[in-house]
């Protein structure tokens, strides 16, 4: 089984003093240790809503939402996704039957939301994925659907047929969705908008063409890690990793580069470690550095590799998700309806006019 269930942070440059507000469902078969239904709600990349079907509660996940919200909206969340259980049940059987798929574990996801620039601007996204490949994504300037397999195509011809599944989308993603952005920053501004700086580290496993540029302990999760070789940027042989979350809420990141140790030692290599709560360049030195034995101890001896931590001028946004998801821009939905009350009313009022059909 391929499936790996973790935090997985999907992160992309933006522009500095970037807002993103963003949710990520998954529908797992049974069958196996995970919820068949789960559903995680990011601002900033910072958990805030969960709800899944073991516990078939929606829950605060910080303290600043748990305080500023009153009970009904958490008890009306829990009504709705409930619902949404079910949906999701039926999606999975569709999208199974398309791709011809009676047995195994299988998943279906949606991930959407929004970002808003300090300056105004805005952006939003509409993804549908089945088994970690898209299936159908929203393109909201021109309002159709991208469908990369005959599978998604069928649900393309249908959607685009009324036009009504990508109109909700347009006018959720450019208003409510900044709505919800904005009414729940104003909630969490003292936590999110608090920096933390990393503490940075260059390791290296003895005898290993890999050297490891290490970041852990800052907030927010915007980090930009890069290596130079004789002050040139170095792009080949460099694997960025994931952005990945600490259990105090600060985030680590680490950058490999892949290099002879005979170019190691004709070159100098430098890592450059970039936040937006560092004033002044912080340099690691060759006597800092350590070399990790093959029984995991460290020694002191130098690799001629230095580290600058400077100030950021570069942020991140991210959203997170449970299943890898190997494209990015994917969606499909299957025969039943998929609720959208939690998007389309601020306090869950009910008003079945806002429950949008949408069958395959």
């Amino acid at each position: 089984m391929k499936i790996l269930i973790f935090l997985a942070f999907c992160v992309h440059l933006s522009a500095a003093d970037t807002h993103s507000y963003q949710y990520f469902e998954t529908g797992v078969t049974s069958g196996i240790n995970f919820p068949q239904f789960t559903l995680v709600g990011l601002l900033d990349g910072v958990e805030f809503e969960y709800y899944d079907s073991n516990i078939r509660k929606y829950i605060p996940k910080t303290e600043w939402i748990e305080k500023n919200e009153e009970p009904g909206y958490w008890s009306r969340g829990t009504q709705l996704y409930q619902g949404t259980e079910e949906i999701y049940k039926v999606n999975m059987a569709t999208a199974m039957q398309r791709f011809n798929h009676t047995t195994g574990v299988h998943t279906w996801q949606v991930m959407y939301g929004c970002e808003r620039d300090d300056d105004g601007t805005t952006r939003g996204y509409s993804q549908f994925g089945y088994d970690g490949e898209d299936f159908v994504g929203l393109d909201l300037k021109t309002k159709t659907w991208i469908a990369p397999t005959p599978q998604a195509l069928i649900t393309k011809n249908k959607w685009e047929k009324t036009g009504a599944e990508a109109n909700y989308w347009k006018g959720y993603l450019e208003k409510e969705c900044i709505n919800w952005l904005n009414r729940h920053l104003s909630y969490g501004r003292e936590t999110l908008e608090r920096k933390d700086p990393p503490t940075a580290s260059v390791f290296q496993k003895h005898s290993s063409p890999e050297v490891v540029c290490h970041a852990t302990g800052f907030f927010p999760k915007t980090v930009m890690i890069t290596w130079q070789k004789d002050g040139e940027d170095v792009h080949e042989g460099v694997e960025l990793r994931e952005t990945l979350p600490n259990q105090d809420g600060s985030f680590q990141k680490r950058s490999v580069l892949t290099v002879s140790a005979e170019d190691l030692q004709k070159h100098n290599y430098t890592c450059v470690i970039q936040h937006s709560s560092l004033e002044k360049e912080i340099v690691l030195r060759e006597e800092d550095i350590r070399i990790l034995n093959p029984g995991g101890g460290s020694g002191g001896a130098p690799i001629g590799i230095i580290v600058g931590v400077v100030a950021a001028l570069v942020a991140l946004a991210g959203v997170v998700g449970f299943l890898i998801w190997k494209k990015k821009r994917s969606g499909e939905t299957s025969t039943g309806k998929f609720s959208e009350n939690r998007f389309r009313d601020m306090d869950f009022r009910p008003n079945t006019n806002l429950i949008l059909s949408c069958k395959v």
